[in-house]
């Protein structure tokens, strides 16, 4: 009776047992499994990947395709000098000593009539335009504007005339002639404020004229807030320009006035220049500088600037060399060569002429440019300053009173 009950308590443990195994074996697998999914859904924290920008490997055409009929070819023409006109003004600032050799330097050239080129772009359907304001000048000079428009049954070239301009900011807007009422395509206006440090740059224009039109280059936003001095090459004057926006974008010699772009395809910077001296580097306007004085150029016709007054002449001049002194046969280096005057200035009205040798202003000898920008430095608008002119073998003593300098020739 014993070994019965033990065989019956055997047969019951091992039942037990067999039960027990067809229960885990049906559980484990599930746990094992749920816990792996468990792991592969927990994100991993070290080494993630950077998210993209953006799936859209086409996103700069896609911008480029929305922003180029908006963009412009413009070119420019001033009238031809009159010939009873004593001077002209060079095109290049070595001009005057290349023609020196070459020319009579009393001897006035032929006139010529002068052209520039360069972009810009439509901020309203109705034709506004903006660009820089060395593209087109300013109002009153009787030059004529061409605009060439490359849009779906807009292609042809049309007029243009100046709403207002304004040369310290480099900043002017036009209008096209539009007797048709056409509605042209436009470009949307960004946040230039906004705009950060490597961010991705487009920049569309017209390089090397209208042969490269709607030339598109990439780059980042490098820097922001810099200050660049540039020389105009048809007066030989410096401009100071501030808080300009740096970018890697190609920025050739005919993209100035063409917008600079972000990646949502909003007009952040006005393209104005490249360093001469460095590779992929190159300067725009903040659209925001843009936005601030628009009303103010379109209904004045400029921008208003507090300026302090500074003594000014009127006169673009030159350090005297050996061989200059010897071809006008001066027997000593004394003095700066007047290489121009500028219409209407005091110099002008004084009776100064290009190629005077200014020997002496008041009571003290001159002997390089740093001389005049010291002394006149310590005059003021309205002072009388006496200078001491040679002139084809004589002497001139020319009273000179000083004007305000004007603003688009300060530094």
């Amino acid at each position: 009776m014993q070994a019965k009950k033990r065989l019956v308590a055997v047969v019951l443990i091992l039942t037990a047992l067999v039960a027990f195994n067809v229960v885990i074996g049906h559980l484990l697998p599930n746990q094992v499994l749920g816990a792996e999914e468990e792991v592969q859904q927990t994100p991993s924290t070290t080494n993630a990947p950077i998210p993209l920008l953006t799936d859209n490997p086409y996103i700069i055409a896609d911008i480029a395709e929305l922003a180029s009929p908006a963009t412009v070819f413009i070119y420019v023409e001033w009238p031809t000098p009159d010939q009873t006109q004593r001077r002209t003004i060079p095109q290049d600032p070595f001009s005057m000593f290349f023609d020196f050799w070459f020319n009579d330097p009393f001897f006035t050239p032929q006139p010529r009539s002068q052209t520039s080129a360069g972009s810009g772009f439509i901020i309203d359907e109705s034709g506004i335009i903006l660009t820089n304001q060395h593209v087109v000048g300013n109002q009153g000079e009787n030059q004529t504007i061409k605009i060439v428009v490359d849009a779906p049954g807009l292609e042809r070239e049309y007029e243009a005339e100046i709403l207002g301009a304004d040369s310290t900011l480099d900043l002017a807007v036009l209008r096209i002639t539009n007797g048709n009422d056409h509605s042209f395509p436009t470009v949307p206006l960004g946040d230039s404020d906004s705009s950060r440090i490597g961010e991705w740059t487009i920049a569309i224009g017209n390089p090397y004229g209208q042969d490269f039109e709607h030339t598109v280059t990439v780059g980042v936003l490098s820097a922001k807030g810099r200050e660049i001095t540039i020389m105009s090459r048809e007066t030989g004057t410096t401009q100071v320009y501030k808080n300009l926006m740096q970018t890697d974008a190609a920025i050739n010699r005919g993209n100035s006035g063409g917008p600079l772009l972000n990646i949502k395809g909003e007009v952040i910077g006005i393209n104005t220049a490249v360093h001469s001296q460095a590779q992929g580097i190159g300067f725009a306007i903040p659209i925001n500088v843009a936005k601030d004085v628009l009303d103010e150029l379109i209904t004045t016709g400029g921008v208003k600037h507090e300026l302090e007054p500074r003594a000014w002449v009127g006169i673009y001049y030159g350090n005297l060399d050996d061989s200059v002194a010897k071809q006008l046969r001066i027997p000593d280096e004394k003095g700066v060569i007047i290489m121009d005057v500028v219409q209407g200035s005091p110099a002008d009205e004084a009776g100064l002429q290009p190629w005077d040798l200014l020997r002496r202003i008041d009571n003290q000898d001159i002997y390089e440019l740093d001389d005049v920008i010291e002394i006149m430095s310590n005059h003021a608008p309205g002072d009388e300053v006496l200078f001491t002119i040679y002139r084809e073998g004589q002497v001139h003593l020319i009273t000179v009173t000083l004007g305000n300098m004007p603003a688009h020739l300060r530094q």
